[in-house]
Order: structure tokens, then sequence, then C-alpha cells
């Protein structure tokens, strides 16, 4: 695989952080959906309102100058909403990368653990963040719990830096 370079997002990947985030959706979540009209176009929008409104706090993995996956993270939160890989790029290893480094953004700013959450019944996902070190918390109390789109939490404690960084030598 060719090398992975991981950097702030720039209003310029606006659309192709909407396209990815919509493709990793299509080919995820859509399918564990009940069918519902307009479903496409109200996850396009809200990708739409997500990126914009997010897009400071948005990483991109490139390969070779291309956007190939994000990841961000809600303002003044331990919490990650959104990270999405291309289905092709999948299994890959880049939303691991983008996930570690997500996490290390928020260890800096003191943070002592991580949350996000997923559907359950993707459960592609779910191995995945619990091969990443997360734990299953719980799913939200007003959820029944046969629902297609059951959403549970995990969570992952990290290890804050506490202290001064001194540069003398």
């Amino acid at each position: 695989m060719q090398a992975v370079s991981i950097r702030k997002a720039e209003t310029t990947d606006a659309s192709i952080l909407i396209e990815i985030g919509f493709q990793a959706w299509e080919t995820s979540i859509l399918p564990i959906l009940d069918p519902a009209p307009n479903l496409r176009e109200i996850e396009m929008q809200r990708l739409r309102q997500a990126v914009s409104a997010s897009l400071d706090r948005v990483i991109v993995a490139e390969m070779e100058r291309e956007v190939v996956g994000w990841c961000s993270r809600l303002a003044g939160r331990a919490y990650i909403p959104y990270l999405f890989v291309t289905p092709d790029m999948q299994g890959h290893g880049i939303g691991s990368m983008l996930l570690r480094r997500m996490e290390s953004m928020i260890e800096l700013s003191g943070a002592d653990r991580v949350r996000l959450e997923t559907p359950a019944d993707n459960v592609r996902a779910v191995r995945f963040y619990e091969k990443q070190g997360y734990h299953i918390m719980s799913r939200p109390a007003d959820q029944p719990a046969h629902r297609a789109y059951l959403s549970i939490w995990l969570e992952k404690p990290l290890s804050p830096f506490l202290g001064a960084i001194a540069d003398d030598e």
C-alpha cells in the first residue's frame, strides 16, 4: 500500500468529505435501515451540515494527494462523531490511523477518555472499534431493544499528559 499522510482538513476538501461520508454510509448503514422515502437525500443533507459545522475539527487521510478518509471531533468534548474511509480503501489501516491521530489530539487536550457511537447492527464497525481498544458502554435508554438503527456508545480510556513540557536541555 502507498504511503498515507494525515493533515488538517481544508475548505477545499468539503465536497470530497461529503462524498466519502455518503459512500461509506451507503455501503455500511443504509442496508440495515428500514426503507423510507428520501433516505439518501436526508443523509446527504446531514453530511453537508456536519462537514460545514465541523471542518475546523476534521483531519483527513491522503494517498498521493487524494483524500481517502476523514475523522472529526466535537468542539470541547472528547467525542468522535464521524470516521469515514472510502469503501474501496477500508481494511487497509486508514481508519485506524485516523482514529489514533484524533485520539492523540483529544488526549493532548487533557481528556482521560474518548467516546463515540455507531449502529449496533453495523457489526463490522463495532468489531473495528473494539479492536482499537473501545468497550461498549450502553445503548441510549430511550431506544427500544429491537430497532433497526440502534446506536451503541463505545468508550476508550486515554492517558493524557499532565504537566509542563520544558525545552531545557
